[in-house]
């Protein structure tokens, strides 16, 4: 195995944790779905999704997660003006 393809690799992984740390805060009400906690847990976890599955061909997973880190992105935008 290459080291370009182990950082690919770590950085899947990598989202996957943060993903699933984000709905397992979130299931257990320890943050709510429109915190900015919860989304940019999402969108960063997202964003490393996108690197390993473009990377490996994987091209409806890397579309999926654009659209993903896209509504993590527009909340956080939301949330924002609505705070102001």
């Amino acid at each position: 195995m290459t080291v370009e393809r182990i950082i690919i690799e770590s950085i899947g992984w990598s989202g996957m944790l943060l993903i699933l740390a984000a709905y397992v805060l979130l299931s257990t009400g320890r943050i709510h779905g429109r915190s900015r906690a919860y989304q940019w847990m999402n969108v960063v976890g997202a964003a490393c999704f996108i690197v390993n599955s473009g990377y490996n061909g994987a091209i409806p997973s890397a579309t999926l997660n654009v659209a993903w880190a896209g509504i993590g992105l527009y909340t956080l935008w939301r949330v924002r003006r609505q705070a102001v």
